[in-house]
């Protein structure tokens, strides 16, 4: 695991490790149902359900809690160990709030969070629900390429997933457009 910022801090957004007293902030942000449907947890917005998993965001110890410049909670990211490229490093378990989708809140927080990672790693990993497309979508517009679809247990559920990866040269080449 890459040692974790302080902050991070970009132009619309900024990214700080998820402490404990976030729960009630972050639980609000994730309370639509619409952000989870094309997830495979589509019940994640509810309080029951989103506390557990929660917990596990927490105790990862990897994950960022993302706000936009008036200090709103809009959703988190996380850095984890990559099942499949063992000492490599991915991000994922990221979700934002509607307001901020098809704008560049994605990519603001993804471009912070690679910018990070590779001062370590030559590389990133992204992991991906076969069903969820506007994951898979996203992730090839910051310019990942899809390497393959296996079985890995990712997120305590074994399936096919998708993986993706980055380089730092093909991370710049999309940033400079």
């Amino acid at each position: 695991m890459i040692p974790m910022p302080e902050g991070l801090f970009g132009t619309i957004l900024d990214l700080y490790p998820l402490r404990a007293e976030d729960e009630t902030e972050l639980t609000k942000a994730a309370a639509d149902p619409l952000i989870w449907a094309g997830h495979p947890a589509t019940d994640r917005f509810k309080p029951e359900v989103f506390k557990p998993y929660f917990t596990k965001l927490l105790d990862s110890g990897g994950t960022l809690i993302a706000r936009d410049k008036t200090g709103r909670v809009i959703g988190c990211s996380r850095y984890y160990d990559p099942p499949d490229a063992p000492g490599q490093v991915a991000i994922g378990y990221t979700f934002l709030t509607r307001d901020h989708w098809r704008g560049r809140s994605n990519r603001v927080m993804k471009d912070l969070m690679f910018a990070h990672a590779f001062e370590t790693v030559p590389e990133v990993w992204l992991h991906i629900d076969p069903s969820n497309i506007r994951s898979q979508k996203a992730t090839a517009r910051i310019g990942a390429q899809h390497v393959g679809t296996g079985p890995l247990t990712m997120g305590g559920k074994k399936g096919g997933w998708q993986s993706w990866k980055i380089t730092k040269p093909e991370w710049e080449a999309t940033r400079e457009q």
